[in-house]
Parts: C-alpha cells; sequence; structure tokens
C-alpha cells in the first residue's frame, strides 16, 4: 500500500543515540550513511525497497536480530551508495619517434605528471610498444578511439596556438583537405609547435625531416625549402598529405602508414603494427577538431 510521508532522514549522528532492548545492537554510524526513521505501518522490505537497498543489508548494517520486528521511532542506518568507479585512465602506446614532450602535449598534460604515473626512471629513454598511463585523461579522451572532447588543459594550449590553427586551416582549404584531419596530425606530431625537434631530427609544426622537405621542396612545390620557417613548414606538411591522400586514392590511414614510415614502406609493406596506434591517434583527433 503506497502511502505519502513526511520526510524521515536524519543525520548519520543519530544513530549514536543508545537504544535499549528490542534486540537491537547499536552500531557506530559511518560519516556516508544516512538514517531512516521507522513509521507506522512499515516494514523492513518496504524500507529496503525505498531506499534501493536489500533487505540483508539493513539487517545486517543495524545489528537486527529479528528482522520482523521494528519500532516506530526507530532509527536504521542506509548504507550510502558506492560511488561510480573512476574510469579507466587511458593508456598510451609509444610509437617509433615519439618522446615524453610530444606525447605530453599531445594529451594536454605535462611531462612530469607522466614520469610520476609511470616511475620513469629516465625520462629521455622510451622503447617502442612501451605503454604509459596518462593521468587525468579517460580512455575515452584524445589517443582512444571515439574521444569525447578535450581535456581541459589541452583545449587551453589548442587557445594558445590559435594562430597556427589558422594557418593549418588555410593551408589544408587551399590543398583539398580535411581541415580537421591537418588539425589531427600536426597535434600529434608537434602539439603545433613548430619549436618541436624529435629524437629523429624532424623539425617543426609538421615534423619533417630535413630530406623530407627537400624532396618535397624539389618534387612538388617547386621551390626552396625551409623546414624552420613556420608557414613553409606547414605548407610543406599539407601538401605532403595531399600527395599521399592522392597516392593511396583518399585512404587516410595509408596516407598516415606514408607520412610516419615512408612511402616506399608504405607501398612494399602496407602498415607496420607500430603504426597503428599513431594512425588510431589521428583519427580519432580528427573526429574531435572536425566537430
Amino acid at each position: 500500500m503506497s502511502r505519502l510521508r513526511q520526510p524521515r532522514t536524519l543525520p548519520a549522528v543519530a544513530c549514536l543515540v543508545a537504544v535499549i532492548g528490542l534486540g537491537i545492537a547499536v552500531l557506530p554510524a559511518a560519516a556516508a550513511d544516512k538514517v531512516v526513521v521507522v513509521r507506522q505501518g512499515d516494514t523492513l522490505s518496504e524500507i529496503a525497497l525505498e531506499q534501493g537497498v536489500t533487505v540483508a543489508q539493513l539487517v545486517s548494517l543495524n545489528g537486527i536480530k529479528n528482522p520482523g520486528l521494528i519500532y516506530v521511532g526507530q532509527n536504521l542506518r542506509v548504507q550510502a551508495s558506492p560511488p561510480p568507479p573512476a574510469p579507466a585512465p587511458l593508456v598510451h602506446v609509444v610509437a617509433s619517434g615519439e618522446n615524453l614532450t610530444v606525447i605530453a602535449h599531445h594529451y594536454g598534460t605535462s611531462i612530469a605528471t607522466i614520469v610520476s604515473a609511470n616511475g620513469l626512471v629516465n625520462p629521455s629513454f622510451l622503447r617502442v610498444g612501451q605503454r604509459l598511463t596518462i593521468p587525468g585523461v579517460a580512455s575515452t579522451a584524445p589517443g582512444s578511439p571515439g574521444g569525447a572532447g578535450l581535456p581541459a588543459s589541452m583545449a587551453a594550449a589548442v587557445a594558445s596556438r590559435a594562430n597556427v590553427g589558422s594557418l593549418l586551416v588555410a593551408e589544408a582549404n587551399a590543398a583539398g583537405v580535411d581541415p580537421a584531419f591537418v588539425m589531427a596530425v600536426a597535434w600529434q606530431e608537434s602539439g603545433w609547435r613548430q619549436e618541436a625537434v624529435s629524437s629523429a631530427g624532424a623539425i617543426g609544426v609538421m615534423q619533417l625531416m630535413p630530406a623530407t622537405g627537400e624532396w618535397v621542396a624539389g618534387g612538388i612545390l617547386g621551390e626552396a625549402a625551409n623546414v624552420h620557417d613556420l608557414r613553409w613548414n606547414i605548407h610543406a606538411g599539407v601538401r605532403l598529405l595531399r600527395h599521399y591522400l592522392d597516392r593511396y586514392h583518399g585512404d587516410r590511414s595509408l596516407a598516415l602508414a606514408a607520412y610516419y614510415q615512408g612511402e616506399r614502406a608504405t607501398d612494399i609493406h602496407g602498415i607496420y603494427a607500430i603504426s597503428r596506434s599513431y594512425i588510431a591517434s589521428i583519427l580519432a583527433l580528427q573526429a574531435i577538431f572536425g566537430r
């Protein structure tokens, strides 16, 4: 039978009031527990249903010896629901040529945070295939397919480099490439930082090797190379992406593989296993930048 009642929740400290007899052992209340007051006609099963717990939980939590005997005015502790589990942290698989600077910028965190979370003894040494936990970033964040949005720190970094973002969009439009795709590649490669230099010697926003820059300059652009110049670096990198997209008939995974592992290796071997996390990360970033 349904009944309208006055509010009956009490502070948890109310459970500390001594109750003598009636087969009830009073237990100290946990701070997170709430207390309900038994009213006329209540049963344990009804209270359990109302509070979203089981009769067994009420009996155990309150030390009730006879579940069929409760009385009006009796205080019953109701265990608070456990907090939802924390989201699984993101795990980044180190790809060839990556370093902590690039990885930290990619996820909008700091090198120190990654070092601390993973107990890295030598932050300058990462091995290909090493798994790094990225604290504060859910597994659906950038670097994981289906990411739901940018971490706040990454969003702030993107905003602070808006001039680079504008150049990327302009070059992408000029080359007929999806701007979100170009922005994703550049963020994965350098965090949109022209000053970024990889351990392998790749330079700038688009992380062009000097030899690659010379090849693009002579073979595609017909002009002198200058990988150290922000505008030229972006221009050449975007035109290189356009070249790969044309070569692989619009297949972005193959285009990214060529950008990462080289055109000849991609032509002969296809996508290396080691390149797949790099490709997946960029495609996830593309979905985010495209919103």
